[in-house]
């Protein structure tokens, strides 16, 4: 399908790995341009020279999103590089396991500037662009801010943060045409899943007893699947969608997971 995004400059933090990486792999399949602002790591690099080698058009913005400066600095140098925004894609962040007894109130206050401050930071140094654009704006949360998980107090407080942002905005930016929306996936087999998964004695053991608690397929969801669902609401065809939570996770938040 074509979603309308040729040449569009999408926006995405964290864009070179796991979720991030596959969002920019879906804009480029579209026609449209990722600005990759995420920090620096061989990983990051061996997906950016990856895209060079098939001569594909994109850009990418080393830097550590961990304060409002470094965020302001990333927005002006993707409109120094590429002369507009058209949509922006809040994806970086990391579930810290920053708990209620395992940790600080110190160590929860650095939880939330890890994974929700840049959100409200790229967003607002991003604004003017988005405004002459009427652009788009999707944040990746997570079902942890709406199911819990135990011992990661800073990451949930942090993605139920996300989410009530996204339907804040949503309200205050519709008399500029742009549209704020969420997706929030749960089990999703990302690099980083697979490194935790192994850290298990049995790993295949435990992962089949993740899958088994999905219940549309007993499968996880994949990186592709979030992407597909981003990039439709960044496009035209959604172009009435706006203050929306889209859970991509094979039913695991909203169907009884106990279903034979």
């Amino acid at each position: 399908m074509d979603l309308g995004l040729k040449d569009k400059v999408i926006l995405i933090t964290g864009g070179a790995e796991g979720i991030g990486a596959a969002i920019s792999q879906a804009c480029i399949a579209e026609g449209a341009v990722p600005c990759i602002v995420t920090r620096d790591s061989e990983g990051v690099q061996a997906f950016a020279k990856g895209l060079r080698a098939k001569g594909e058009r994109f850009e990418l913005i080393t830097m550590e999103l961990q304060s409002p400066e470094s965020c302001r600095h990333a927005i002006e140098g993707a409109m120094q590089r590429l002369q507009r925004i058209d949509a922006l894609v809040n994806n970086a962040g990391i579930n810290d396991k920053v708990g209620l007894e395992s940790g600080t109130p110190e160590g929860f206050l650095s939880s939330i500037q890890r994974n929700l401050w840049h959100y409200y930071s790229m967003a607002h140094y991003a604004l003017p662009s988005l405004k002459a654009a009427q652009g788009s704006i999707v944040n990746i949360a997570s079902k942890t801010a709406i199911t819990g998980q135990g011992g990661t107090s800073g990451y949930a407080a942090a993605k139920g943060g996300q989410l009530a942002l996204t339907r804040e905005w949503a309200v205050e930016l519709l008399p500029f045409g742009i549209r704020v929306n969420a997706v929030v996936p749960s089990e999703v087999m990302t690099p980083l899943y697979r490194s935790w998964i192994a850290t298990f004695p049995e790993p295949e053991s435990k992962l089949r007893t993740i899958t088994g608690k999905i219940p549309l397929g007993r499968r996880m969801t994949e990186p592709a699947e979030i992407a597909s669902m981003v990039l439709f609401l960044l496009s035209e065809k959604a172009s009435h969608i706006t203050g929306q939570h889209l859970f991509v996770d094979g039913g695991y938040v909203h169907l009884d997971r106990a279903i034979d």
